[in-house]
């Protein structure tokens, strides 16, 4: 048996959207910048997925950049904010648990005389208001929160700190990676007083290589790229059409039935806490009720290491990571686990398992009896 429990690294692909991919790669395969008809049909699959995508997050159609992903949209926005708005201030404020293509970006500004403060969080990985207050002052120009943390599924107070940072005298922009969340929340951007805001699309059954970023009318961004002008400039080349298709298609499948399928993933993570909980030397860490992310659990095993715990659970099927997938080339203590007080101890030997709408039951009962078998042979080994 097979069980797949890393669906925050990727997911796989609807049906419905590889098949929409694989239609337009084959006969809608113009591009949409010529003027001659098979452009134009290219040019109305853009639209079309467009559409889709802004009438799901309730913005202009206008306010949407395609890019080739979460990490790109991240970038754009930290990198082509901060350099278009340097005059209004050089200084930034994330959080200690920011995904690396957040963390990557403000370093890389850092050292292009930018100033950034990094949040702190508490022992459930969440940003206090408090802390975000007091860090701002006159230069600050942009504030950049993730919704759902990626390692321990912590939902970050996105909602109150853009009403905090809208109410503030001088206009500071607000962007939110939304990478884990979208899928699993209904997220408008207007609403949580967002700027700008990054998603990807193979976190949600679309196709790798494809991503999103809102950017609301009036936002000054500097691109990263120069080409030929497509997207307003802001994005230029080439749009992957096959890419774009299947992703507005993904969007349309994920949000169909989307209570009953948010329900069913916080069903699924109960039933595997429980039983994660019941095997000797596990902590389960962060919240895992209905205020954390539906999708994601973080255990710590005592007295083994991730690494070996990971390649044993492979050999029998199940697939499961030890922390950001976009890490995994850079083996390091996780910095959201350092950041939440994790124990010394358990740094190096915690796993992430996460869920999606094809995860099973009989999946995580597989998992949890493998587990209740390996542990403790994997703790008598390690011992000599």
């Amino acid at each position: 048996m097979e069980a797949y429990l890393d669906n925050s690294a990727t997911t796989r692909c609807y049906e419905k959207a590889a098949k929409r991919m694989y239609q337009v790669m084959t006969e809608e395969y113009g591009n949409p910048s010529s003027l001659h008809h098979k452009g134009i049909e290219a040019e109305q699959v853009l639209r079309e997925a467009k559409k889709i995508l802004a009438h799901n997050l309730k913005v202009q159609e206008k306010e949407l950049y395609f890019t080739s992903g979460g990490t790109e949209s991240d970038n754009l926005a930290l990198t082509g904010c901060a350099y278009a708005n340097q005059r209004a201030g050089k200084h930034l404020i994330t959080t200690a648990i920011e995904h690396p293509a957040v963390l990557q970006a403000v370093k890389n500004l850092e050292g292009q005389g930018f100033r950034v403060t990094y949040l702190p969080v508490d022992s459930d990985g969440i940003v206090r208001l408090s802390d975000l207050e007091e860090a701002i002052c006159e230069d600050t120009v942009l504030v950049s929160v993730m919704y759902v943390n990626n390692e321990v599924g912590a939902v970050q107070p996105v909602g109150e700190i853009g009403e905090l940072l809208k109410k503030r005298k001088k206009p500071i922009l607000f962007h939110v990676d939304a990478v884990q969340a979208y899928g699993k929340y209904q997220i408008h951007p207007k609403k949580l007083h967002a700027d700008l805001l990054s998603v990807s699309s193979h976190k949600i059954h679309g196709p790798k290589g494809m991503g999103l970023l809102y950017a609301a009318e009036g936002v000054k961004i500097r691109p990263l790229l120069y080409g030929g002008g497509q997207q307003k400039d802001l994005r230029p080349g080439t749009e992957n059409v096959p890419g774009i298709a299947g992703f507005g298609e993904a969007v349309r499948e994920i949000y169909t039935d989307f209570e009953e399928k948010r329900d069913r993933l916080y069903q699924l993570k109960e039933q595997f806490v429980e039983g994660i909980q019941r095997l000797t030397g596990t902590t389960v860490n962060g919240r895992t009720g209905r205020d954390s992310a539906p999708h994601i659990v973080s255990v710590s095993f005592e007295g083994v290491r991730s690494e070996v715990l990971l390649h044993a659970l492979e050999e029998r099927g199940i697939y499961v990571s030890s922390g950001s997938a976009c890490a995994s080339n850079h083996p390091a203590v996780s910095g959201t686990l350092k950041a939440m007080g994790i124990k010394r101890e358990l740094l190096d030997s915690t796993l992430r398992f996460s869920f999606s709408e094809f995860t099973t039951e009989e999946e995580l009962l597989y998992c949890l009896e493998t587990l209740r078998e390996l542990l403790p042979v994997l703790r008598r080994f390690q011992r000599h």
